[in-house]
């Protein structure tokens, strides 16, 4: 079990995380990029946590509030990164030459494909430790920063499935965070986690569909009830159909949105545009206020990227993809396919199906 926990990022999940943890009785060290974010933590010794109804709240108490790297990687049994998933890579070269053997990584989520992006940038910079990368489908809880050195949590999530690379090694992590995290169940392997990512089909297009509305009332509308029109749900549904089929072509039964619209809130409908109305939660949820937004930044090149270019790999059409990707690098003028996790960044073009399921399974490179 483990005792000591480093969390990477603080941002709203990742304040929120590190007092969560505090509080439940860890050692935990606190890592920014930019000090100055979190002085006021160091100043305090902790964070004030709060929740609705009765959730996790107090004083929390840290061990290590820092930006020094080295000083965080040297606390911790358990690393939780907790920063959007185009940072990973940033994450994996400052914290490769500090890693130790028996150390475990866990991506706070790892969108498409983010343990072997991190693996692989480990790797690439001369770690040599027997550290376990793992990453969730989705972040566990739902909070905010109220303050510098405050946060709230609305909702923690009751099953989270997460997956390490190699799968073998899924009960050493589960076992690890146990008993801060009983929540956290097998995700089978991050190929799974990776293909049930439903991030990716809701967030880019839902938000590049909408983009004059966004631009015009900065987000003052029902993001999911006013947004999704028949259309834009039929859009949806071809974006699921692919990714689904992507899933497929590497040997895994993926989870369809309806599928997950019925799992995670208990809501059915005919089809995807029925289905998301008969949602209560999507109700009342606004829209994003600008499209300088994770939701094209980060959902398009960790997310849809690395999804079309599996399905590119291995003979699955994605032309659904393909133009959200290129309509999210019109609209903010970069390349997202140079940005993204292609198969050719991570090192994966000339593996076959059996080759790449050998390797999240067991690890191993033939």
């Amino acid at each position: 079990m483990a005792e000591k926990y480093t969390v990477i990022g603080a941002g709203h999940g990742g304040k929120a995380m590190a007092a969560h943890l505090a509080l439940m009785g860890a050692g935990v060290a606190l890592w920014n990029r930019t000090f100055e974010h979190i002085s006021i933590i160091k100043k305090r010794g902790g964070i004030e946590l709060d929740s609705p109804d009765g959730g996790p709240h107090g004083f929390a108490k840290l061990c290590v509030v820092t930006s020094d790297m080295a000083e965080a990687i040297a606390h911790a049994q358990v690393i939780m990164v907790v920063l959007p998933s185009s940072a990973h890579a940033d994450i994996a070269k400052a914290a490769a030459p500090h890693l130790k053997d028996g150390q475990i990584v866990i991506l706070h989520p790892g969108r498409t494909l983010g343990a072997i992006e991190f693996v692989k940038v480990i790797r690439d910079h001369g770690c040599t430790a027997d550290v376990t990368v793992a990453e969730a489908e989705t972040f566990i809880y739902a909070s905010r920063s109220d303050g510098p050195a405050q946060a709230r949590i609305f909702r923690i999530k009751e099953a989270v499935p997460l997956a390490a690379l190699p799968s073998s090694r899924n009960e050493t992590v589960l076992e690890a965070i146990q008993h801060a995290y009983p929540q956290f169940i097998d995700g089978v392997d991050v190929l799974h986690t990776g293909l049930n990512n439903m991030g990716a089909i809701f967030h880019p297009a839902l938000t590049l569909l909408n983009a004059g509305w966004i631009e015009h009332t900065h987000g003052d509308y029902q993001f999911y009830i006013d947004g999704v029109t028949p259309s834009v749900a039929r859009v949806l549904e071809v974006l699921d159909r692919e990714r689904v089929t992507v899933a497929s072509s590497v040997g895994i039964r993926a989870r369809t949105s309806l599928e997950w619209l019925k799992l995670a809130y208990d809501t059915v409908g005919e089809d995807l545009h029925e289905a998301i109305h008969n949602q209560p939660g999507y109700y009342g949820i606004k829209a994003p206020p600008t499209l300088n937004h994770r939701y094209i930044f980060e959902d398009v090149p960790m997310s849809l990227v690395p999804m079309a270019s599996l399905g590119m790999r291995y003979g699955v059409s994605v032309r659904g993809m393909e133009s959200i990707i290129r309509l999210g690098s019109i609209i903010h003028r970069t390349d997202y396919w140079r940005r993204g996790r292609t198969v050719e960044k991570l090192g994966l073009e000339q593996w076959s199906v059996s080759e790449l399921t050998r390797f999240v399974q067991e690890g191993v490179i033939e």
